[in-house]
């Protein structure tokens, strides 16, 4: 009884428009009172002691140092000269704005690590680009939403790191070089489809007649963004960091190119930077405390073991399962947040992995490809709501389009599960 009623109190809170972190909070904290009825009070003491042991983790501190890097690179132009970079090398033609939109997020992937915070810098420059060729904007806005979604594989990852705290053996590092090959894989996903359209429709006709960077100049204005991901991950590899440090060394890098090689960040700026790279971390932070109030619900009432015998007694094959899971992260990765999906159902999901002997880390790169598809599949997509902002569309507008994206990313994440080895190898490799 007092698990359906866990389950019915966030439910509920939900639907009423509660946010996602204070509905997880409080259906805790109710279960808690009423599983304690008789000591309500005394019970309680559990809630503030699981707010703070859901926030007081090593990891998480790269959490606001990658969001405060997005920030840093959004406003430092670094985008436009990847953009111009990226032109000079595959020419113009109809498709090619597309193909350059997603590689171009692909590469911000490996600096910042947050997909809305990609479509805001992408889509920034992109959108009206892509306009100015004769591209529709809802087709714009598609591409660059299931573009900006690659981030959350490519290292470094914010999704990683919530995931490596949750699962004990699952190692960032470890994360990190598995979501590589799959990120990749998912870009060119998204390529095959984002081209055809665009020849198939006849969109971009005026990009031919625009004019293509020259490629030297266009190298040496991107030479500092492309060196970003080389700086980080290469620090990460070396030994020299790690990937909590390596948030910190990016944030100064990405200030040291804004301010005194670009010179486009000014020190009036920093202000407004902080402040939105610091409202968006508590958003984050927050979520993930409260979440910790309901993932201690969910183990001390004896909820997960009842579900966990569900499935794995209900006939179907450990094939059946992990297609049955994956439908079910699908389904709500189009009305959940990514980091609200890891914190919800990677507890109950736990004990599923363990009975099965799945492998933590490809578990986690698969699982992360199921978010990634969230965030650009509507109703409620994330990405998908930043690029239809800045692109002036109504999301709806976007279905035409974006269903074939998600269709792609969805045959990826397939392979990967099939092939566990797209995102084993690399860790295997490097010793992880």
């Amino acid at each position: 009884m007092i698990a359906t009623l866990l389950f019915v109190a966030f439910l509920g809170m939900m639907f009423l428009g509660v946010p996602i972190g204070a509905a997880l909070g409080l259906a805790g904290a109710t279960a808690i009172a009423v599983a304690n009825a008789e000591t309500p009070w005394f019970g309680l003491l559990a809630v503030p002691q699981n707010f703070y042991a859901g926030l007081g983790k090593y990891p998480l501190l790269a959490i606001p140092m990658f969001v405060l890097v997005g920030s840093i690179f959004d406003r430092s132009g670094v985008a436009l000269r990847l953009v111009n970079f990226a032109v000079s090398i595959v020419g113009r033609g109809p498709g090619m704005l597309p193909l350059v939109a997603i590689a171009v997020a692909m590469f911000l992937g490996g600096i910042s690590g947050s997909g809305p915070a990609t479509a805001a810098a992408v889509g920034g420059v992109m959108i009206a680009a892509m306009a100015r060729a004769g591209y529709p904007a809802a087709y714009s806005a598609s591409v660059v939403a299931g573009a900006a979604a690659t981030d959350i594989l490519i290292p470094p990852s914010v999704a990683f790191i919530v995931y490596s705290v949750l699962v004990p053996g699952a190692s960032v590092p470890a994360l990190f070089a598995a979501g590589m090959f799959p990120g990749i894989l998912a870009g060119i996903a998204l390529i095959v489809p984002a081209v055809w359209l665009a020849r198939h429709h006849k969109m971009g006709g005026a990009e031919a007649d625009m004019p293509r960077p020259p490629f030297w100049r266009s190298l040496r204005e991107a030479a500092w963004g492309l060196a970003a991901p080389v700086v980080i991950l290469g620090g990460m590899r070396a030994g020299w960091f790690t990937p909590t440090e390596a948030a910190v060394v990016a944030v100064f890098y990405g200030l040291f190119v804004g301010m005194c090689i670009h010179r486009t960040v000014r020190v009036r700026d920093l202000f407004t930077i902080l402040r939105e790279a610091g409202e968006l971390s508590a958003v984050i932070l927050v979520v993930v405390s409260l979440a910790g109030i309901f993932a201690f619900s969910l183990s001390t009432l004896g909820v997960i073991d009842p579900i966990t015998r569900t499935i794995v007694q209900s006939g179907l094959s450990e094939q059946g399962v992990l297609g049955v899971l994956i439908v079910m992260l699908l389904i709500a990765g189009m009305f959940l947040d990514g980091i609200s999906i890891f914190l919800i159902f990677v507890p109950l999901l736990m004990p599923i992995m363990q009975h099965y002997q799945w492998d933590v880390v490809w578990f986690g790169v698969v699982l992360t490809l199921t978010v990634a598809i969230g965030q650009f599949t509507p109703p409620m997509a994330v990405n998908l709501m930043v690029s239809s902002k800045i692109a002036g569309v109504r999301m709806e507008q976007t279905t035409r389009w974006v269903v074939w994206l998600v269709l792609a990313m969805t045959l990826a994440m397939l392979l990967v599960v099939v092939f566990p080895q797209i995102a084993l190898w690399l860790p295997q490799r490097l010793g992880y």
